[in-house]
């Protein structure tokens, strides 16, 4: 059974930074899949954050995380773990973040159980 597991979460000041961690368990390689992070704030519906391709060259973010959300994977050592580096977080940031497999919300094949993000002002 896949399991993704994400990390680092927490409460963080505004203007601060996070980086969370999206770990596959089991067998499951991650290798040739493209993976995605996505966010739900309170009240609202999920949203894409960011996408990283297979090989890790290829990146795309929503307008909200440019310039802010780094994505990346790791290419040599853990190669089951992706990581969303967030920095210059504001309250509106705050939600629950989620790794999958795909980087479309409607054809991502497995999810994680997220990990809050709270920012404080």
């Amino acid at each position: 059974q896949v399991q993704l597991v994400e990390s680092g979460g927490g409460l963080v000041q505004s203007g601060g930074s996070v980086r969370l961690s999206c770990a596959a368990s089991g067998a499951f390689s991650l290798d040739h899949f493209a993976m995605g992070w996505f966010r739900q704030a309170p009240g609202k519906g999920r949203e894409a954050v960011s996408c990283i391709g297979d090989t890790g060259d290829s990146t795309d973010y929503a307008q909200f995380a440019k310039g802010r959300f780094t994505v990346s994977r790791d290419k040599n050592g853990n190669r089951n773990t992706i990581y969303l580096q967030m920095n210059g977080l504001s309250t509106e940031d705050t939600g629950i973040y989620y790794c999958a497999v795909g980087c479309s919300e409607y054809s991502a094949i497995y999810w994680g159980q997220g990990t809050q993000v709270t920012v404080s002002s």
